[in-house]
């Protein structure tokens, strides 16, 4: 059961600093399917930040891992100037900008992957090495009957993400940009009448929406896989903005959704482990989370209730 909790608050928060990502990029207006090819673009960047750095701080300088997020963060946010652009300044449709966003990550971070390979190692490898991050117990707390396993065994970017999921809730509840936010997906003609400026506020939201899905996925890169490589594209993006529907579009219940999602897709690999059962039925344990997405879907749909000027692109002249 340790296992289970253990590994599952590792795959649930990247996952949620991702969904966050997308909240804020929603709450705002701009309909975001394009986390997939952020959180790629971003572990890209992370990851070759990384290895530029091995060579200089050393393989196993921890602090290389806080580098590539705060690059990963950088990258993908700039990245998703792109859908920014597409959907605010150009008025494009905002779904298929986002599948369009995800195509391009994919064959943009494959190709210079190769290339930098070649440039750096002299090898074509669509892969960059990282090796996985130092894991850490939280004294007394992992003792905890049950629920300790949520204290054991933690990566370092947890305890970052779980600062940043409490300090973009503050931002978007507690401060004056927040409530500009949620106006903007509401009602931005509101908005606009009152002062406020509705395509800065979205560009800033997407913007955000970029670095923390480049965030979630630098810390999928350092501790699922292993490494970067086109396998970071393994749907977790699509699975960040099924946690934010479920959760109705709220960072608390959004959370609640992510964790459930870790703990099933642990729990089922930890289930075939104990059934003992050959290493290629694990792919069936691990589809556990996008099978429990589909019956969240038929019982929950109909209660969601996303922000009403979503994907409705901002005109000023109309009113």
């Amino acid at each position: 059961m340790e296992k289970v909790f253990t590994d599952g608050l590792s795959f649930a928060l990247p996952l949620l600093i991702m969904a966050v990502g997308a909240i804020y990029s929603e709450k705002s207006g701009v309909t975001n399917l394009a986390v997939e090819g952020f959180q790629g673009v971003g572990a890209f960047i992370g990851a070759l930040a990384a290895i530029l750095l091995m060579p200089v701080m050393g393989n196993g300088n921890q602090a290389i891992i806080y580098i590539a997020m705060a690059a990963a963060a950088i990258g993908a946010g700039i990245y998703a100037c792109l859908h920014a652009l597409l959907c605010i300044k150009f008025h494009a449709d905002q779904v298929i900008s986002g599948v369009v966003i995800n195509i391009l990550a994919v064959a943009l971070t494959t190709f210079f992957t190769s290339s930098a390979n070649t440039a750096i190692n002299g090898t074509s490898s669509n892969k960059f090495i990282l090796g996985v991050s130092n894991r850490f117990t939280v004294p007394g707390l992992s003792k905890i009957p049950w629920i300790g396993g949520l204290f054991t065994n933690m990566y370092p970017f947890e305890i970052v993400i779980l600062v940043l999921v409490v300090f973009f809730w503050y931002l978007m509840n507690k401060t004056r940009y927040g409530m500009s936010l949620r106006a903007c997906g509401e009602n931005p003609q509101a908005v606009d009448a009152a002062g406020g400026d509705v395509e800065k506020t979205r560009w800033i939201a997407v913007m955000i929406s970029g670095a923390l899905s480049g965030i979630g996925g630098m810390c999928f890169a350092y501790s699922l896989l292993a490494n970067f490589s086109p396998a970071i594209y393994q749907g977790y993006g699509y699975l960040a903005i099924a946690a934010m529907i479920f959760g109705n579009w709220n960072i608390g219940s959004t959370a609640l959704v992510c964790l459930i999602f870790g703990l099933a897709k642990s729990g089922g690999y930890q289930l075939c482990i104990a059934m003992e059962l050959p290493s290629n039925y694990s792919d069936l344990f691990l589809m556990l989370p996008y099978v429990l997405t589909m019956l969240l879907l038929i019982f929950f749909s109909k209660k969601n209730h996303p922000p009403k000027a979503a994907g409705q692109p901002w005109d000023k002249g109309k009113r």
